[in-house]
């Protein structure tokens, strides 16, 4: 597919077919072109949790999902996004290691020897690791699959990490549910349709 129709296409897809798993070698795909991200001083402060058996997912979404969502998803407005979202035969969950950066530029060739953080314009940690989701998820379109990324609520990170024994120093950014399209309703939020080039680039100035 050309790169250019890739763009195009690719969007969140909230609902999938449980029927057709994910191959393992577009599986080994995804994971090979996420790691061809750029990042900060060749620091590649990423790791990848993923989720393909039916009990590593229903766990993931018992330990993600808010008690309320999970007991009731009306309550909070979900049901749709939910069901459609738990059908995803794959889900890879994208973590930032901030401290493989403190400690790649605290090498000779960057000499930050102080891993002091206020040196970061931006946490690239979270930066580059979402670079590698973004690739993910044009590979899924590439690949004729569909993908979601989301996030994990704050307050649910604790039961994640306990859930599947994530060290304390690798954050995840969010998620990404992947899979085959099924049919699914666009977001409300598309409605506001997108904003066009040139109300987003300033040339030169701003102004």
């Amino acid at each position: 597919m050309e790169f250019s129709t890739v763009v195009r296409r690719r969007r969140m897809v909230r609902n999938y077919d449980p029927d057709r798993p994910v191959p393992p070698e577009v599986l080994d795909r995804l994971l090979e072109h996420a790691v061809r991200a750029p990042s900060a001083g060749f620091s590649q402060g990423w790791a990848f949790l993923v989720l393909t058996e039916p009990a590593d997912r229903e766990l993931f979404w018992a330990a993600t999902t808010p008690d309320t969502a999970l007991r009731d998803p009306a309550v909070e407005g979900q049901s749709r996004w939910l069901t459609g979202m738990r059908r995803a035969p794959l889900i890879v969950v994208p973590l930032a290691d901030r401290s493989a950066y403190l400690d790649r530029y605290a090498e000779p060739d960057k000499g930050w020897t102080d891993r002091d953080e206020s040196r970061w314009p931006v946490p690239y940690w979270y930066v580059d690791t979402g670079f590698a989701a973004l690739l993910m998820l044009l590979t899924a379109v590439d690949e004729g699959l569909g993908a979601c990324f989301f996030g994990i609520p704050p307050e649910r990170t604790g039961p994640f990490r306990a859930a599947f024994g994530v060290p304390e120093g690798f954050t995840p950014i969010g998620a990404l549910s992947i899979g085959y399209p099924a049919p699914d309703h666009r977001s409300r939020s598309l409605q506001r349709g997108r904003r066009p080039v040139a109300q987003v680039v300033h040339r030169g100035r701003w102004s």
